[in-house]
This record gives C-alpha cells, sequence and structure tokens, in this order.
C-alpha cells in the first residue's frame, strides 16, 4: 500500500468514528494534495474555514473542550506556525474532554521547490516548545512506513493519536511529507 493509500486509509477510518470532526482549509474543496485523501471522509464532518490558522486552533479546542475529537488539518507546517499561540499557550497546558488531531505536511519540493514558506520542517521546534503534546513524523525508512517510534504503517500513527489521545487527554501533531504523496 503506498504512503497516500495509508493516508486515505487513516482518514476513512477516523471519519467513521462518530466523534470525529475535520477542519482546516480545502477539506470540503480541492485545492491541495492532503484533499484527496478525504475522500472517505462523509462531507458531513468536514468543516472549512478560511486562512485564520490561530482562530483555527482555538476552535479545535473548544471542540475538544465539548467532546468532539478535532482532526485540524493545516496544510503547510508554516502555517502552523501561526497557530503557535493557542497550541503552546492553551492546548500544551489544558486538558480537553477529547484531544486535537493536528494533521500538518512538509511541503514537496518536486517538480518544483516552492520556496521557504511552504516547505519547512519545524517538528523539533514545535516538540521543544508543546512537551505536552505527542508527536508522529510519518516518513520512511527502508522502504518502509514508520512514524518516527519504529516501523508502523501511517494508520497505526493515527489510530494511536486518536485512542491514546482519548485515554490521555493529549493531544498530537503528525507531520507527513508532501514528497511522499506520490
Amino acid at each position: 500500500m503506498s504512503y497516500f493509500e495509508e493516508l486515505t486509509k487513516a482518514m476513512t477510518w477516523l471519519g467513521e468514528k462518530p466523534d470525529t470532526v475535520f477542519l482546516g482549509q480545502q477539506v470540503r474543496y480541492p485545492g491541495n494534495a492532503l484533499y484527496k485523501t478525504l475522500e472517505g471522509v462523509p462531507l458531513s464532518k468536514r468543516i472549512e474555514l478560511g486562512i485564520m490558522e490561530d482562530a483555527q486552533m482555538g476552535i479545535a479546542i473548544g471542540m475538544a473542550m465539548a467532546g468532539k475529537v478535532p482532526i485540524c488539518i493545516y496544510p503547510r507546517m508554516d502555517f502552523l506556525l501561526l497557530a503557535m499561540n493557542q497550541l503552546v499557550n492553551h492546548l500544551n497546558h489544558y486538558r480537553t474532554a477529547k484531544p486535537v488531531i493536528i494533521r500538518t505536511c512538509v511541503g514537496s519540493k518536486h517538480p518544483l521547490d516552492p520556496g521557504p514558506q511552504h516547505s519547512g520542517c519545524y517538528m523539533r521546534v514545535l516538540e521543544a516548545a508543546a512537551p505536552f503534546i505527542n508527536f508522529y513524523e510519518l516518513n520512511t525508512r527502508h522502504g518502509e512506513l514508520y512514524c518516527g517510534k519504529g516501523e508502523t504503517p501511517v494508520i497505526w500513527a493515527y489510530k494511536d493519536a486518536y485512542e491514546r489521545g482519548k485515554e490521555s487527554k493529549l493531544s498530537s501533531i503528525l507531520m507527513e511529507w508532501g514528497d511522499m504523496y506520490d
């Protein structure tokens, strides 16, 4: 199964859960590669938002406080940085009723490099700034899919973020790599 197929399978699995909701840019309308991985998620579970990264994270935190598991999608990690206030000062410190699952991507540099504003990798910075959030790096090693903690499928990371997050009330950031979507 390809990286893209694993991501689609993970999103479909999350979309089947009664308490999940997906929010962000290009969750209801096409515009990036992440959109295509949501094809198995009902439109009724997708909330399209404008470009308002800090408010998006605040909305997700509020939804988690109200008992939903928001899948908060930032198509580029560079734009997740604009939500650092909510991420570091609120989500990192307070336990919500349910976890927030943050899905983000390091932009592809192929076939054209979009420049530093679309392909930055800030995972280590985020880990240092938000030590009470679980982090998963969805990458490859020796042709196998793994999430930075051992060789495991991509869907395992999303299932773990959902299931362990509900038990521990800890939120998660899952970082994908755009160059692997092919």
